[in-house]
């Protein structure tokens, strides 16, 4: 398994601060060699934010390479898609155990994964805090 995930990246900004990083998002048909004729490839342009290296010998325009932890990626996944699913299936099944009708299970599920990624939200500084990239010049 791959130890960091590496995404090739242009510096856009920089601060005494932060580095914006404007990386190149592909999607899954984007390397398709019909994409340009189907319309349907989706590329979208991300700005990542790394805390600048003082001693840095990169520039605005430069082509660097942003690094995170593959662990740390595996924890964003976690956060993203397993534990909503554990939320919204605990919920659903919860309550049907306990003799509420499909429908009124299923909306409460929904709105239990509704008010997870709304806490996810309210804590984004405290996760953002953890999720720290750096830059390979």
């Amino acid at each position: 398994m791959k130890e960091e995930v590496n995404h090739k990246g242009k510096v856009v900004k920089m601060t005494p601060q932060v580095t914006t990083v404007a990386i190149l998002q592909h999607g899954a048909c984007s390397e398709c060699h019909a994409a340009g004729l189907c319309g349907m490839s989706d590329i979208a342009e991300k700005a990542i934010e790394v805390p600048t290296d003082p001693h840095a010998s990169y520039g605005v325009g430069d082509e660097v390479s942003v690094v995170l932890k593959a662990s740390m990626g595996m924890k964003a996944v976690w956060l993203a898609y397993f534990i909503p699913l554990l939320v919204l299936m605990a919920v659903i099944l919860g309550l049907m155990g306990l003799g509420v009708a499909e429908v009124p299970a299923g909306l409460a599920g929904i709105g239990a994964v509704a008010v997870y990624y709304l806490l996810l939200y309210l804590f984004r500084d405290r996760l953002k805090n953890e999720y720290i990239f750096t830059i390979k010049g």
